[in-house]
């Protein structure tokens, strides 16, 4: 699955069963190896979430604000989700194959904890 993922834009939807909601989300692709070393920084803050794939753990050295970590497995499947401040280390989790980083409580909104899958629509 990791092989038709591309640097570019989308839509992320997740459906949440228990709250009888789903949320339909913009998201960024990073793909190449440049999108994924610069993922989210240097902004001030994101509108939406940017997919790093692929990928299993990240760091948060020179951002500039919190972010929310989901770590999916190779079917889009939430694994763990994480909160880190600015300036720390995440471990890299085995059967992450893509992370998602948004706005630190972005998540928590949309609904996503270990189990949710997701599924993205490519432009």
């Amino acid at each position: 699955m990791g092989s038709r993922w591309q640097d570019g834009r989308g839509r992320l939807r997740v459906v949440d069963g228990e709250r009888g909601a789903d949320s339909d989300v913009p998201v960024e692709i990073a793909a190449s190896y440049r999108a994924r070393t610069r993922g989210l920084l240097g902004r001030d803050g994101i509108e939406g979430a940017v997919l790093l794939t692929p990928a299993s753990s990240i760091h948060t050295f020179r951002m500039r604000f919190a972010i929310d970590v989901a770590y999916l497995d190779r079917h889009l499947t939430v694994r763990a989700v994480r909160t880190m401040p600015p300036n720390r280390l995440g471990r890299p989790r085995l059967r992450a194959r893509h992370i998602l980083e948004a706005e630190a409580g972005a998540m928590a909104d949309w609904g996503l904890r270990p189990g949710t899958r997701l599924t993205i629509e490519t432009s």
